[in-house]
């Protein structure tokens, strides 16, 4: 049976107001299935049950993808499944999302900041290659942090990525993480921080669902 994209979903009491996506990491290249034993999707697992508390106070939920596949393997597969996933909210709750990706799932959140529920992205030291387009976050929010010792994704190329999308996004923000590597290992209450905060600042900012 062919592998299918799943969503876990922490939802506030009552009606949600907003959806916090994550997306997780991956590898550039690679046909494993993401299973329960997947450390990138194990990671964004933790971090959603961390940052659920303080969502749910504001009726946001938390809801995280697992891509039917571990590989960016050209993009195809991750950003469908990332498009599912908000084909789903929009089908369950209809309110306004904001991405919340882990260096693939940066990349991932990116090419789908297009979609009209989105009001803004998250990354999380992102892969943010030096040739992606930033014309996807028009009039969305973009924060991204990045620690200055990741040996995996590239704090340069996301400071870049941020300045160049300056120039569409509605605000675009670059966080220096300090000296701490890729794998949200160090300062683990600082990135929680800023995820769950950042995420959550968007949805006031933005004031209601984008329209395009």
């Amino acid at each position: 049976m062919p592998a299918q994209p799943s969503l876990s979903k922490s939802d506030p009491p009552g009606s949600a107001s907003g959806v916090v996506l994550m997306l997780h990491g991956g590898k550039d290249r690679s046909a494993q299935v993401v299973d329960g034993r997947s450390l990138s999707w194990r990671r964004c697992l933790a971090m959603q049950r961390a940052i659920s508390g303080p969502a749910h106070a504001a009726q946001a939920a938390v809801w995280l993808l697992r891509y039917r596949y571990r590989g960016w393997n050209g993009g195809a597969v991750p950003v469908a499944d990332a498009r599912w996933a908000l084909d789903e909210v929009r089908r369950e709750l209809g309110v306004p999302v904001v991405l919340l990706g882990h260096s693939m799932g940066g990349r991932t959140a990116i090419q789908v900041a297009d979609d009209p529920s989105v009001v803004g992205v998250v990354g999380l030291a992102p892969w943010f290659p030096p040739d992606d387009d930033v014309s996807r976050l028009a009039g969305r929010h973009l924060l991204a942090a990045h620690g200055r010792r990741d040996r995996i994704t590239s704090y340069d190329a996301t400071a870049a990525f941020v300045a160049r999308a300056r120039s569409v996004a509605a605000s675009a923000e670059f966080k220096d993480m300090g000296p701490v590597g890729h794998y949200l290992m160090r300062r683990v209450a600082e990135w929680n921080r800023v995820a769950g905060t950042g995420s959550l600042a968007m949805f006031d900012a933005a004031g209601g669902p984008v329209e395009n």
